[in-house]
C-alpha cells in the first residue's frame, strides 16, 4: 500500500457514502431479534450512522455445522440497511471459529509456552501455523465474498479481526515446524542459525533441524535471539492468514477495498508496519487507558502512529468506546464530553471516519459491560445523545476528509526494538519500550509541536527534526540512512540504551552507543541503572530517574550534566544531554530520563536549533493539530482542560459557521475547529 493508493481508496469509500466522513460502529445483529434490526436501522438514521463493521463473530451464524451454510440472516441485515441508506463494512468472520471447529480440530488449538493446549469458549481459538485453520478459513472467505461481492451494500471488506490479540504466539508441534521453515528462509543453513543465535553460549550449537524448538519454557533464561525470532516468526505467521484472505478478496471482489483493524500500541505482539502495507488503507482500534489521567496524550500518540502506518494518509478509526470498556481493572465510565473530545481528536490526526464498538450493547457475553452507541438504557441516554450529536456535527466538518496532518518533526518506532528491548536479562527492568517513547512525545504535544510516527525505514528527508527516544535494536540500513540524515544537514536526537545490537541482537563492537557513537561523537565507558525509586539531580535543577550512564565525550558538547555530588548519583559531574555537529547537522544525546518539565526544556531547545515551530501557542492541556489540503487548513484546538482556553487563530468555526478573529476562545472541555484563512499563513 503506498499512500497515494491509500488515499485514493479512503476518498472513494467516504465519495460512497455522500461525500460524508464515515461514521457508525460494530453491528451484530446475531445477537438480537428480528425486530430489533428494523429498529437497529431506524435509530442509525437518526444518530447519523452511515457505516457499519457486519459479520465480524459471525462464523457460526453462517456455518453453523461444518459445511452446512445459512446466509439468511445475514442476507436480510444487509438488505434492510441498504434500503435505509447504510453502508456495510463486510467481515470475513475469521475471528472466532465455532466450537464445532475445535471439537472436530483440536490439534489446531493455541499450545502455550508450558505446553498447556487452550480450549474453545473464547475467541482468536486456532493456531496461526494450523493448516485445517487455513483450510476451514479460506473456504469460509470464498463463500462470503462470492455471495456478497454484487451487494449494494458492500463498500469495504473486513478482514479478520484485531490479528493475534490473543493467539499471535503458539509452542504446538505444527508451530514448531513452521517457525523451522521460516528460520531455513531466513538463514538458509544450521551455520547460519547458529551465527546468529550466538549458541557457542551455554552449549546450545544446533546439529539438526529436528532440534530447534520454538522458545518453550526451559529452565534458565533463554536464548535473547531465539525469543526474538520467534516473535518476527509469530508476526509472520499472522501475516501469511492475513494475505491468504486477501489473495481470496482480491480474486473474488477486486473493485472492494479492503483493511484490517490493526491495534496500535495496544498490540505488542504484531508488527502493525508490516500489516499495514498489506492492506487499501489503514484501520486501527483505540481504547483509552482509563487509569492513566493523561489518556488523551496516549490517543494522540497512536493516532499519529496510525497515519505514520499509512504513509501520511488519512485513515480509518474503526473502533474505540463511546464510554466504558470491559475488560480493564476498573472500567471508568467518560465524563460528558470527552467522547467527542476523544473522536474529534482522531479526526484532526487524520482519520476520516469515526468508528465504535460497538452499535448495541450487548445483553449477554464477555463484553456486555462494554460501553455502546446504544446503550442499555436506550435512547433516553447521556451516551445516545452524545452520539447523535456528534453524527450531526461530522456532517457539517465533512469538508476535512482528504486534507493531511503536516509535521516538520518525525518520532522513529519500530516493533522489533520493542521486542528486542522488553527481552529477559536487560541492564533495567524500568527501562519499558513505550514509557519512553510516550514521555518525547507527550513533552511534543504538550507544546503544540506535530509529529510523525514513522518505521526507521522511511524517507526522513523531509524532516527538520528526527527523534529517536528508544532504538535498542537498530538495523544497520536503518542506522546509516540517519546517519546520512544528520551529515546532511539534519537534527537528530537519540535517547539512551539505543544503536546497541544489530537485527541478531548481537553487541556492536567498539563501544557504546554502537551504531550512533560516531555520529554522536562519544563514547559511554559504563551503564549505571538507577535502583527501584531512585532519582538523580541534573546541574539546571531537574531530576531524572531509571538510567545514568558514564559518558566520555568524543567530539560532542555537554549541554546538561549529571550534578555534583551525592545528588548527581553514579557518574556526578558527567555528559547527561550532549550535543555534537557532524557534518552539515546535529546530533544530540539524552543518557537518562528527565524528569517531565527537564525533557520538555531540552526537547524545546532542540526543536529550535532545528527551526520547528508549534502548531499554535497554546496552554498546557490544550490540543492543537492543523489539517490542510489544497484549498484550506483547518485548526483543531481540544480543550482537555476545566477552564476556557484562549489561542491565537483567524479564520470561521466550521461547526457554528462564526468568525474568529484573531483569538479563538476554547470552553473547558471543548474542541473548536477552525478553517484558517490563507492570509494568515
Amino acid at each position: 500500500m503506498s499512500a497515494t493508493t491509500a488515499d485514493g481508496a479512503l476518498r472513494a469509500l467516504t465519495d460512497r457514502l455522500g461525500g460524508r466522513i464515515a461514521y457508525g460502529g460494530d453491528y451484530n445483529p446475531e445477537q438480537w431479534p428480528r425486530e430489533t434490526w428494523r429498529e437497529d436501522a431506524r435509530l442509525m438514521q437518526e444518530a447519523g450512522v452511515n457505516l457499519v463493521t457486519v459479520g465480524v463473530f459471525s462464523w457460526a451464524w453462517v456455518e453453523p455445522a461444518p459445511g452446512e451454510w445459512d446466509f439468511s440472516g445475514l442476507d436480510e441485515v444487509l438488505d434492510l440497511l441498504h434500503a435505509h441508506g447504510i453502508a456495510v463494512d463486510l467481515a470475513t468472520a475469521t475471528a472466532s471459529p465455532p466450537p464445532w471447529f475445535a471439537t472436530r480440530h483440536p490439534e489446531a488449538m493455541p499450545v502455550t509456552a508450558e505446553g498447556v493446549r487452550l480450549s474453545h469458549g473464547s475467541r482468536q481459538g486456532f493456531c496461526p501455523s494450523s493448516p485445517v485453520y487455513a483450510e476451514a478459513a479460506a473456504r469460509l472467505v470464498e463463500r462470503i465474498a462470492e455471495r456478497y461481492r454484487d451487494h449494494p451494500a458492500v463498500v469495504l471488506w473486513h478482514v479478520h479481526n484485531e490479528w493475534g490479540n490473543h493467539n499471535a504466539h503458539c509452542f504446538c508441534d505444527t508451530s514448531a515446524e513452521a517457525f523451522r521453515d521460516w528460520l531455513r528462509e531466513r538463514y538458509g543453513t544450521l551455520d547460519g542459525l547458529n551465527h546468529a543465535w550466538g549458541t557457542a553460549f551455554w552449549s546450545q550449537r544446533y546439529g539438526a533441524w529436528e532440534e530447534v524448538l520454538p522458545p518453550r519454557a526451559t529452565p534458565a533464561i533463554g536464548n535473547p535471539t531465539q525469543q526474538l525470532d520467534h516473535w518476527r516468526f509469530s508476526s509472520d505467521a499472522l501475516l501469511a492468514c492475513h494475505r491468504r484472505e486477501v489473495e481470496v478478496l482480491r480474486r473474488l471482489s477486486p473493485d472492494t477495498p479492503l483493511t484490517t483493524n490493526l491495534m496500535g500500541t495496544l498490540e505488542k505482539k504484531v508488527d502493525g508496519f508490516a500489516f499495514a502495507r498489506e492492506t487499501d488503507f489503514v484501520s486501527v482500534d483505540h481504547y483509552l487507558t482509563a487509569a492513566d489521567p493523561e489518556g488523551h496524550i496516549g490517543l494522540s500518540f497512536d493516532a499519529d502512529l496510525a497515519r505514520g502506518m499509512g504513509g501520511g494518509a488519512p485513515w480509518l478509526l474503526m473502533e474505540h468506546s463511546t464510554s466504558a470498556v470491559n475488560w480493564q481493572p476498573r472500567n471508568i465510565a467518560k465524563t460528558p464530553g470527552q467522547m467527542r473530545r476523544n473522536s474529534l481528536a482522531h479526526l484532526a490526526r487524520g482519520a476520516d471516519g469515526i468508528m465504535y464498538f460497538q452499535w448495541r450493547q450487548s445483553r449477554a457475553g464477555a463484553e456486555k459491560w462494554h460501553s455502546a452507541m446504544l446503550p442499555h438504557g436506550g435512547t433516553d441516554t447521556k451516551t445516545w445523545r452524545e452520539t447523535a450529536a456528534l453524527g450531526a456535527e461530522l456532517q457539517a466538518l465533512a469538508e476535512v476528509r482528504g486534507t493531511r496532518v503536516r509535521a516538520d518533526v518525525a518520532l522513529l518506532f519500530d516493533w522489533e526494538a520493542w521486542w528486542a528491548l522488553e527481552l529477559d536479562a536487560r541492564p533495567s527492568v524500568d527501562v519499558r519500550y513505550l514509557d519512553l517513547v510516550r514521555a518525547w512525545y507527550a513533552a511534543l504535544w504538550s507544546s503544540g509541536t506535530a509529529c510523525d510516527i514513522v518505521h526507521p525505514g522511511a524517507d526522513l528527508s523531509g524532516y527538520r527534526l528526527v527523534l529517536v527516544p528508544s532504538q535498542y535494536l537498530v538495523a544497520d540500513a536503518h542506522a546509516e540512512a540517519l546517519e546520512r540524515y544528520v551529515a546532511g544537514g539534519g537534527h537528530a536526537a537519540v535517547g539512551f540504551f539505543s544503536g546497541l545490537v544489530d537485527v541478531h541482537d548481537h553487541v556492536r563492537p567498539g563501544g557504546y552507543p554502537g551504531a550512533y557513537r560516531e555520529m554522536l561523537g562519544l563514547r559511554t565507558d559504563e551503564f549505571h541503572p538507577l535502583r527501584a525509586g531512585e532519582s538523580v539531580r541534573l546541574d539546571d535543577g531537574s531530576a531524572a530517574t531509571v538510567w545514568t550512564e558514564a559518558v566520555e565525550l568524543r567530539g560532542a558538547e555537554q549541554v546538561l550534566a549529571f550534578a555534583k555530588g551525592e545528588e548527581g548519583g553514579p557518574v556526578p559531574g558527567g555528559p547527561a544531554v550532549t550535543r555534537h555537529a557532524h557534518g552539515d547537522g546535529t546530533a544530540w544525546y539524552v543518557a537518562t530520563r528527565p524528569d517531565r518539565d527537564g525533557l520538555a526544556r531540552i526537547l524545546r531547545r532542540i526543536c529550535g536549533e532545528a527551526g520547528v515551530a508549534p502548531v499554535a501557542e497554546v496552554p498546557e492541556g490544550v490540543e492543537a493539530v492543523r489539517r490542510t489540503g489544497p484549498g484550506a487548513g483547518y485548526l483543531f484546538l481540544i480543550n482537555h482542560t476545566g477552564a476556557d482556553a484562549r489561542v491565537p487563530a483567524r479564520g470561521i468555526d466550521v461547526v457554528r459557521g462564526t468568525p474568529v478573529d484573531g483569538t479563538a476562545v476554547v470552553p473547558a472541555g471543548d474542541v473548536l475547529v477552525v478553517r484558517e484563512d490563507p492570509a494568515a499563513g
